[in-house]
């Protein structure tokens, strides 16, 4: 019995031998200790041989596989800053008949102020406040048909997701955004509990009135900054100061976080429609927050193909990097909501600034003015982004070599066993 101890133990020791050889790296950003973009990674022991990321190892002439073939099976490979390897897969689709399903509609009082009264998901559909068209596209708007004295509330609809999310890829597919005087819509994300804004605040797509330029805005506690140095296409609406603008949120100084305009026109409004709609995509980790627009004809294959790779996307419309901001500090646990909302804090105070007639509220009264007030949307996909287990050092293949874990777990058990029967 100890010499079979003995040679258990010396084949243990050769084991470890190999996993020491030059060329073979072991990433360091295992499922148990990434934090980028995976909602939650539950917990596994060192024996769990049925872990999804345990995958069967193929043999023969398929045993190494180029990176190129593991991009065409799971998505295309990235590289973080760190040097480590991963690709974005789809994890939640919100599309068609099935859209609302995890969605919960907000019925609460606005908080921005507006002149709006959120309804119920009941109330919604019973008076076709959301819908949907025959090709599956998803409509979202307020009441259409009730005139309203000048201060009265106006019905409209907000949602957000049931799912919480601590980072991933997010592409909105969409046809039309709202727009139009006195409107209000955004597309953000926001921590629903009700500590608004210590766990941060994103917005994707604002605006108001007729404005065609997005507005993406991020809004944290102190101790966040943007980073001006960042490469992107936007404009900051405000002066850096010594290379940074703060994101912090202090009305009673003035500041509403930090934010960037988009020049480009490939987020709402008619031209934006004219060209089929477009695609926004937002990207989250612990390296930076960053968003994208494109049009319809501009969407990049890599997207279409269900294996985006944002790192050939060319400069974003706006940037909040780590370098100056602890992302996974400032920014957690996140739902992911629509809303039309109408005058409110930020498009009753700027209506004087447009050359939309009357005021806000006059505007509201008269239904026949929000006809482009809708939401239409094809799809939004949620994408977490996952490691890629070890690669052999030249890049040149991919493997994963977790069947030497598995075997070391193994001789490891029978020691034990046998240790025990010799006791």
């Amino acid at each position: 019995m100890l010499q079979l101890l003995t040679t258990i133990t010396t084949i243990s020791s050769i084991i470890h031998a190999i996993l020491t050889i030059p060329g073979v790296k072991a990433l360091e950003n295992s499922p148990r200790n990434v934090a980028e973009g995976a909602e939650e990674v539950n917990a596994r022991s060192p024996l769990d041989f049925t872990s999804r990321w345990a995958r069967p190892q193929p043999r023969g002439p398929f045993a190494k596989r180029s990176l190129e073939e593991l991009a065409k099976r799971d998505g295309a490979i990235e590289t973080s800053p760190n040097g480590a390897q991963y690709i974005w897969k789809l994890q939640d689709t919100y599309a068609g008949r099935t859209f609302f399903d995890d969605m919960m509609f907000f019925s609460d009082q606005d908080p921005t102020n507006g002149l709006v009264h959120y309804v119920t998901k009941e109330r919604s559909f019973s008076q076709n406040y959301t819908y949907f068209e025959d090709d599956g596209t998803v409509i979202m708007q307020s009441d259409m048909k009730t005139k309203l004295n000048p201060g009265e509330k106006r019905e409209s609809v907000r949602i957000e997701t049931q799912k919480t999310y601590n980072g991933g890829l997010f592409i909105l597919d969409l046809k039309r955004a709202p727009w139009g005087c006195a409107v209000w819509p955004a597309y953000w994300s926001t921590a629903s509990n009700n500590a608004w804004p210590r766990d941060g605040e994103i917005d994707i797509l604002e605006g108001t009135h007729d404005n065609e330029h997005n507005q993406i805005t991020w809004h944290t506690t102190g101790g966040c900054y943007l980073d001006a140095s960042q490469k992107f296409t936007g404009t900051l609406l405000d002066k850096a100061e010594n290379g940074s603008v703060q994101c912090n949120e202090d009305p009673v100084g003035g500041r509403y976080g930090c934010s960037t305009m988009e020049w480009s026109q490939a987020s709402y409004g008619p031209y934006f429609e004219s060209q089929g709609g477009g695609i926004l995509a937002m990207k989250w980790d612990e390296y930076s927050i960053a968003v994208w627009s494109f049009f319809r004809a501009a969407i990049p294959k890599d997207v279409t193909s269900g294996a985006p790779q944002p790192s050939t996307w060319g400069p974003p419309s706006a940037v909040l990097a780590n370098t100056k901001c602890n992302i996974t500090d400032h920014f957690r646990n996140h739902v992911v909501i629509f809303d039309i909302t109408f005058c409110g804090d930020l498009a009753g105070n700027n209506y004087g600034t447009t050359q939309c007639p009357g005021t806000c509220a006059e505007r509201l009264a008269d239904p026949a003015n929000l006809i482009n007030a809708t939401w239409h949307i094809n799809s939004l996909k949620a994408y977490q982004k996952l490691p890629i287990y070890a690669t052999v050092g030249n890049g040149a293949a991919s493997l994963q070599y977790q069947w030497i874990s598995t075997l070391l777990a193994g001789i490891t058990l029978v020691s034990l066993l046998v240790s025990t029967v010799t006791c």
